[in-house]
């Protein structure tokens, strides 16, 4: 089975298709329309985000048994028609998952504890105690919406503090040891914090907006580690200056790399990061050493137990 690989990962993914016998071809820097001239030559493909696997594209790839998309989110890639083609997809949610838990309850607590405006404060020369007085976690009640491998690990993160943890999916019975399932209506009325686990879809897009804003009972802090399009900014930033929302952790954004190169044109993007209260990390929530090397162990492990099974 020859393999290409269209974006850097950790190398015991490579080593691991090569052990089950597999050629690993890689090709990081080719345009879409010259790779699209060789994927007849290939029976799978490795990707990350490099660019969206659409019908074009796999109506060149005559031969392809399957897509590995190194992460969780599959909306670069055409899924359904991929599998009207009889092209397995393989992800990798469970790779990073524990990393994102690891990084929402980081940005919680350094919202709560003030600790963005507080190091700015340092850092220019001001010791100003009362005006980064803190706020505990314990006591409050978070309400994770989205309850698959991430929010599911940031609940678990959450065991460790005296909190009510509250979850709300499109799927029944999700809930567990570490969160009730709720109604969203219920959520809204309870929660003092709002955590985004939910996929790319047409109706997660602008989750986060005015009227999801109105209907929460009280202000409340939010954290987004999922997709930028979830969280309206225009609304966010209302929000925050009328106070329902009292701060945001945002590891993902709407306008991401290319709109840090050019600050001047982009006016929402700047008052994101003159606001004390907006903690802003790039899109790393899920980026660490240990889940780089997971992520690639766990296709490994997928691509050998559907394609290399041994009676």
């Amino acid at each position: 089975m020859r393999v290409l690989h269209l974006d850097r990962n950790h190398d015991i993914l490579a080593q691991g298709l090569s052990e089950l016998g597999c050629t690993n071809v890689f090709d990081f820097k080719s345009p879409k329309k010259d790779i699209m001239a060789i994927i007849k030559n290939h029976d799978a493909i490795v990707i990350r985000s490099r660019f969206p696997i659409d019908k074009t594209f796999l109506d060149a790839a005559k031969h392809l048994r399957f897509i590995a998309r190194v992460g969780s989110g599959l909306e670069n890639i055409d899924v359904a028609y991929a599998n009207t083609l009889g092209i397995e997809i393989i992800a990798s949610p469970e790779g990073n998952a524990n990393a994102v838990g690891n990084h929402a309850l980081a940005m919680l607590l350094g919202l709560l504890n003030n600790l963005p405006k507080g190091a700015e404060d340092i850092a220019n020369g001001k010791w100003e105690r009362e005006g980064n007085r803190g706020e505990e976690l314990d006591g409050k009640t978070i309400g994770l919406i989205g309850y698959g491998h991430t929010g599911s690990h940031f609940a678990k993160k959450l065991q460790g503090f005296d909190v009510k943890v509250l979850c709300h999916d499109i799927l029944p019975n999700k809930g567990d040891e570490n969160a009730t399932q709720v109604s969203l209506d219920s959520l809204q009325t309870q929660a003092d914090i709002v955590s985004l686990h939910l996929p790319q879809t047409p109706e997660t897009e602008a989750y986060i907006n005015v009227d999801f804003i109105n209907h929460m009972a009280k202000p409340f802090w939010l954290i987004n580690t999922s997709r930028g399009n979830q969280v309206v900014i225009d609304d966010l930033l209302e929000a925050m200056e009328n106070k329902t929302i009292k701060g945001a952790g945002l590891d993902v954004l709407l306008f991401e790399k290319s709109s840090f190169e050019q600050l001047d044109h982009n006016p929402r993007l700047q008052q994101l990061i003159d606001n004390p209260k907006i903690l802003l990390s790039p899109h790393v929530a899920g980026w660490t050493h240990q889940s780089k090397e997971r992520l690639a162990q766990v296709i490994v492990d997928k691509v050998k137990g559907r394609f290399f099974k041994h009676p």
